[in-house]
């Protein structure tokens, strides 16, 4: 009985030491998320606090997410993780959201694929100068039914050039939470309808990492439609650009550097213009018809595991009818620190905190910030 009790003892204590030791890594011993990604066929829960200041600065989501390394034998070309991801989250300003997302490929036969989907009920506020008035808020809970569809085909074997088409439909009410009578941008009939843009795109991804990159840039550009025959309920296009591109400086020095250029034609609804999006600038704070952005982040690498980041850029939103030198400019700085969770990922994790021109906002980073 005394063997049988302490056998039992002894597996109990093996079974901790080995959860101990899936969470860390075999090269230098400290806490890594790596065998439990691999172990566990990619499986991770993440909870995540949200700090978007348009959203309240705080709440919470969970998002289990499972990523899986290909090994293909004999493949030549750069193989990234299929990842799948849901989600669900809620906020301190009454927001909640649930969801999925599949972000795969077929590298054999060169294609990429993305479907996600969801249903949230938000509460956002969007700004805009009146005659007379001068800037104004106003709020309104949106629920929405989005829908995501891409599929990207490699131009080919030798480049990492994808050209592809992506569907996104979107089932949008919205509901006023001022008093006042909708002003003159905001008609009746755009607070229930739908939006439905199907676009051509072409991608050329050659980053390191899709997580956090050191070297390499990815270069998108996607232009889409929104009329009757795609099933939406308005009539308009956007032309989306962005580059983002990485340069080791040193070898504990990573550079990387963002433009992002967006424009609507014809005549959208005011909750889909563009908007300027980076940190410390709260989301659709900042809209027009046109607008665009540069961005750089710079981050240095203190040790295997650590790092600080030091980021900053200006954009602007112009009106559809302003010049760009009329248009205001707008800034954001700010800095943060990263964990290696997952070195043999590349997974860099960590808390940044931005200052925008009225407001600050902290943010926590799983990857890289650019990454969307």
């Amino acid at each position: 009985m005394i063997f049988t009790s302490g056998t039992f003892a002894q597996d109990k204590q093996a079974k901790k030491d080995a959860k101990k030791a899936m969470m860390r890594d075999t090269l230098d011993g400290k806490f890594d998320f790596s065998r439990v990604l691999i172990d566990f066929k990619g499986f991770i829960p993440v909870p995540f606090i949200i700090t978007e200041p348009a959203l309240g600065s705080f709440g919470l989501a969970v998002a289990p997410l499972f990523i899986q390394r290909k090994n293909i034998p004999g493949f030549k070309g750069h193989l990234p993780p299929d990842i799948t991801a849901g989600f669900g989250m809620f906020t301190v300003n009454g927001s909640w959201g649930i969801g999925g997302l599949r972000i795969g490929s077929f590298p054999k036969a060169g294609l990429k694929y993305r479907v996600g989907t969801g249903y949230f009920g938000i509460n956002l506020s969007y700004y805009r100068t009146l005659p007379q008035v001068g800037e104004k808020e106003f709020s309104f809970n949106i629920k929405a039914l989005p829908l995501l569809l891409s599929l990207s085909k490699k131009v080919s074997q030798k480049s990492e050039i994808y050209l592809g088409m992506q569907y996104q439909f979107a089932k949008a009410q919205l509901t006023p939470k001022f008093k006042d009578t909708l002003p003159s941008f905001i008609t009746k009939e755009s607070l229930d309808q739908s939006t439905a843009a199907l676009g051509g795109f072409v991608d050329w991804d050659i980053r390191d990492n899709i997580f956090t990159p050191d070297k390499g840039g990815r270069i998108n550009v996607l232009y889409a439609v929104n009329d009757q025959w795609t099933g939406s309920d308005f009539e308009y296009q956007m032309l989306n650009g962005s580059i983002n591109w990485f340069s080791r400086i040193k070898p504990n020095w990573i550079a990387g550097f963002r433009t992002d250029v967006k424009h609507a034609f014809g005549d959208p609804p005011f909750y889909v213009l563009p908007s300027i999006e980076m940190r410390g600038i709260p989301l659709f704070r900042y809209q027009g018809y046109t607008t665009a952005l540069l961005e750089t982040e710079q981050r240095f690498d203190l040790k295997l595991r650590w790092s600080v980041v030091a980021f900053g850029g200006i954009g602007k939103a112009i009106e559809k009818n302003q010049s760009f030198s009329d248009a205001k400019n707008v800034y954001s700085v700010g800095t943060g620190f990263r964990y290696l969770i997952a070195r043999a990922f590349k997974i860099r994790t960590g808390i940044d905190i931005a200052k925008g021109p009225d407001s600050f906002g902290w943010y926590i980073v799983f990857g890289h910030n650019w990454n969307r």
